[in-house]
């Protein structure tokens, strides 16, 4: 069964899940496979619980269903999910903006949303649902409503960005940054900035594309493709034919920033946003909304009242501290960038709770070392750093096995009056922590 095919039972069945849990009557079942679950033994369950078809890539259960309602074979589900939703998007002469990177994808992408928000019916990525089943689940949500979507995209191995672009068929792209992360599964930098670039290699086959660009990046300028329309945004005014410059006012401890286009006089934002490396995020919005003729004053009334969410660069006030929490995600480019605005912050006393960074891979170890190199030179009172790769690493600060051990110190001694940064990888689970502090 071609994709076609296939979309034609969807128009009939418009409605799709992959979780058997959750079956609306008259819905499609996708049977996914994870590391832990194979969604082709759930299949019968779900046309029990009301789903009219089911897709399935187990041969055995499919010769061996009996009932009245349709089962599908095919190859590989997985495929036929992006198959399904790279039809659907065929459906919409929209313009279609992915967005990836190594950190700040998320944030920018939410600043995108807000920006176009204020001028056309938008849709885009929920949370970080940005890989090869987030990316389809999200372009099954085009309806006839909206006029533009936000694509994020996310990447841990080469050939994921093409993939997920294969499937989105992009008409713009951006790409925030590249730096150290997920190394175990790229082995390397410049595997993360093949894979990045991807992204690039994509639009480049499109005649009509757009690139969104951070000129003061010399890794994304030097793989920026001959012949791809780009507009350009950066943080030095002697850069020519950037379409936006942008400057630090001050992070006390919110971003606030000024910029101009080359059609408009210096505008100043105050931001919910912590840290300085959010300027370029900021300004790559800015860019994608003057590229949409969303008005100047629009964008800024759109980035003046986002606020950042999922422990994603938030200030947090509790009764005895004040949290700055980024304790989604942690690699050493982002960990840096963290522990150098934290550094620049004009407030006492100061004390960071860091996880340990993951999928590092043969590099970890190092990359470990760095970060506790770098903190001897932070004017911190307080360090304490949990997980296992902090073990062997000689240093005065405090260590912990995990965060039920941090929990355990809180509650037996909180720090009370400090300005905590919380900073690392999910799974460290150090989200947890600002309920207890």
């Amino acid at each position: 069964m071609n994709s076609k095919e296939l979309y034609a039972i969807y128009e009939q069945h418009p409605c799709i899940t992959t979780d058997s849990r959750d079956c609306p009557e008259g819905s499609i079942f996708i049977a996914l496979k994870g590391e832990s679950f194979d969604g082709n033994q759930f299949a019968v369950q779900a046309l029990d619980k009301g789903c009219a078809v089911a897709i399935v890539d187990d041969e055995q259960i499919y010769n061996n269903y009996h009932g009245d309602k349709q089962m599908i074979l095919v190859p590989d589900t997985l495929q036929a999910y992006k198959d399904l939703a790279r039809e659907h998007r065929r459906r919409f002469d929209i313009p279609v903006i992915a967005i990836t990177g190594t950190n700040g994808k998320t944030t920018t992408k939410e600043l995108v949303r807000a920006v176009l928000t204020e001028r056309y019916d938008e849709m885009a990525t929920e949370g970080n649902f940005n890989n090869d089943v987030g990316v389809p689940k999200t372009l099954l949500r085009l309806s006839v409503m909206d006029e533009i979507a936000v694509i994020e995209m996310g990447a841990s191995h080469p050939g994921d960005i093409k993939t997920l672009a294969e499937t989105a068929e992009p008409t713009c792209g951006l790409i925030t940054n590249v730096g150290k992360a997920h190394l175990q599964g790229f082995g390397s930098l410049e595997g993360v900035i093949r894979t990045k670039g991807e992204l690039y290699e994509n639009l480049a086959k499109r005649k009509d594309s757009v690139i969104f660009i951070n000129a003061d990046n010399k890794y994304l300028m030097d793989i920026l493709p001959q012949g791809v329309k780009a507009e350009y945004y950066t943080r030095d005014e002697n850069k020519v034919g950037a379409a936006v410059y942008g400057q630090i006012i001050a992070c006390d401890p919110f971003l606030r920033l000024k910029w101009h286009s080359t059609n408009s006089d210096w505008h100043e934002v105050a931001t919910h946003l912590i840290g300085s490396y959010n300027l370029d995020n900021v300004l790559a919005a800015i860019t994608v909304g003057l590229h949409f003729e969303v008005s100047p004053e629009q964008i800024c009334h759109a980035i003046e009242n986002y606020v950042p969410a999922n422990n994603r660069s938030q200030l947090t006030e509790t009764p005895y501290n004040h949290l700055v929490v980024d304790a989604y995600n942690a690699n050493p480019t982002s960990m840096v960038a963290a522990l150098d605005n934290f550094c620049l912050m004009e407030v006492a006393p100061k004390m960071a709770i860091l996880g340990e960074m993951r999928e590092l891979g043969d590099s970890s170890a190092e990359e470990h070392r760095r970060l506790v190199e770098k903190l001897a030179n932070c004017p911190f009172d307080e360090v304490w750093l949990v997980g296992d790769e902090f073990k062997d690493i000689d240093c005065p600060y405090r260590k912990f096995d995990d965060v039920e051990q941090v929990k355990a110190a809180i509650a037996a001694d909180r720090p009370e009056g400090y300005y905590i940064l919380i900073k690392g990888s999910n799974g460290n689970r150090l989200f947890q922590l600002p309920e207890v502090l």
